[in-house]
């Protein structure tokens, strides 16, 4: 009668254990992707000695592998589109248009252009482009570590009001805690809020208000690959088509990005047929420049949360946080300053686990605010998302920097965020909803 407890605890324990690793993978030097799947596997197999029987633990397993693959797939494809894109500098469309030099203007234009890029891609994706065009225009400075700061706050803040923007919010479009227009329309205006804030603190500052760029450090742009921008409209329209094609069909998200992989697929077989020095812009090779560590990482973190939600234990701390803080909006804030510290992927994982549609339906104001809160308040810390821990490798920023000159500015535009969302929901403002009203769009607004 005490093996249960005695199981849960040492569940527990090895879920810590895994997570400090995770955590800690740079001084360990331990691979995250490795230590996830290790967990991943101990946790099950803990799982099936607590379980009343193997067969309810294999059960429990083969539901949980399904509702994971259908992330892990997801991913897999939208990071081919986004690379096959990449390869064939499709990107340049986006970033040759920036040409200003003003340092206020440059500041905001950055800050917009990212937010918006990052609603489309993902904002690992966006955060690469992006910092890779600061090189271009900005000569190495303060300044240009400032720009950078400001792509990962834009990264996190455009990639919290669509379901294809941040993988978190992903994941929680793809289990029905969200739909596609209505968080879009719920969560656009605090998002730009999480960045208008920053953007226009940072405008006071003497680095921004400084003398203008020389267009002389500008450099030299790689050519965009053969119908490179074809390969661009087509890799976004797939992405952009993801929604629309689970609203006509109601099969679920990757079978929709697979289809666009599979067109691209074709067409870049078509486009480059018979030239055999153009493999590196084909499919085949865009497979094997795909993070798949990344992937990894995320089906053994998936599969570690789903052996604690098996077990009951996320369901009693949902319960503990019931007792404790009252409040939804409450928790949903702090899950999004714990994400600073803690990767969000898990933590979002984890309140899935502990919240059911039961106890907040479909875009509820909990499940918005999760996706709002755990995508922005990355921000906080260099460390707190993935867009973050890009840019201090690719700018060798430190993380003491970033918390001494960027983390306040982040923090004011999480906590206005929130006082966005909170007043547009209990006051009595009313938004346009002219998108909504247009037909085509009013059909998916009724089918999601």
């Amino acid at each position: 009668m005490f093996r249960i407890p005695s199981i849960d605890v040492a569940m527990a324990v090895i879920f810590g254990i895994g997570y400090a690793g995770i955590i800690f993978e740079e001084s360990l030097a331990f691979n995250k992707s490795g230590v996830g799947l290790l967990m991943a596997v101990s946790l099950w197999a803990v799982r099936s000695i607590g379980a009343p029987s193997t067969d309810i633990a294999i059960s429990e397993l083969t539901y949980a592998f399904a509702e994971v693959s259908e992330i892990v797939f997801f991913l897999f494809g939208a990071m081919t589109i986004v690379e096959i894109v990449d390869a064939h500098q499709g990107f340049k469309l986006v970033t040759d248009n920036i040409t200003t030099r003003k340092r206020r203007t440059l500041l905001w234009v950055i800050g917009l252009v990212t937010f918006f890029l990052s609603s489309v891609l993902d904002n690992l994706t966006s955060t690469i482009a992006m910092v890779s065009l600061l090189r271009k225009l900005v000569p190495p400075s303060e300044f240009r570590k400032l720009l950078g700061a400001v792509v990962v706050m834009a990264a996190n803040a455009g990639g919290a009001w669509t379901p294809i923007g941040d993988v978190t919010t992903t994941m929680l479009w793809i289990h029905g805690q969200i739909s596609t227009l209505q968080t879009m329309k719920d969560l656009f205006v605090p998002s730009a809020v999480s960045l208008a804030v920053p953007l226009a603190l940072m405008s006071l500052t003497s680095e921004v208000n400084g003398y203008e760029q020389d267009s002389s450090n500008v450099m030299a742009s790689k050519q965009t690959a053969p119908q490179g921008q074809l390969v661009f409209f087509v890799g976004i329209g797939a992405l952009i088509f993801v929604p629309v094609f689970k609203a006509l069909t109601g099969l679920p998200p990757f079978m929709g990005i697979l289809l666009g992989l599979g067109v691209l697929w074709i067409l870049t077989d078509a486009i480059h047929y018979g030239e055999s020095e153009k493999q590196k812009l084909k499919v085949p090779q865009a497979l094997s420049r795909i993070d798949t560590q990344g992937v990894l990482f995320f089906l053994g973190i998936l599969l570690s949360v789903s052996s604690l939600e098996a077990a009951g234990i996320l369901r009693e701390l949902a319960n503990y946080l019931d007792t404790h803080i009252p409040s939804s909006e409450m928790i949903a804030s702090v899950i999004g300053l714990v994400s600073a510290i803690i990767d969000n992927v898990p933590l979002v994982a984890a309140t899935m686990g502990m919240y059911d549609l039961t106890s907040f339906p479909q875009d509820s104001q909990f499940w918005q605010l999760i996706a709002y809160c755990a995508s922005t308040g990355g921000s906080m810390l260099v460390i707190g998302s993935a867009a973050g821990v890009a840019f201090m490798g690719m700018e060798k920023v430190d993380f003491f920097w970033y918390l001494r000159k960027v983390s306040g500015y982040a923090f004011a535009g999480y906590v206005a965020g929130i006082a966005a969302y909170l007043a547009i929901h209990n006051l009595p403002i009313s938004l346009p909803t002219t998108v909504a009203q247009v037909p085509f769009l009013s059909f998916l607004v009724h089918k999601l």
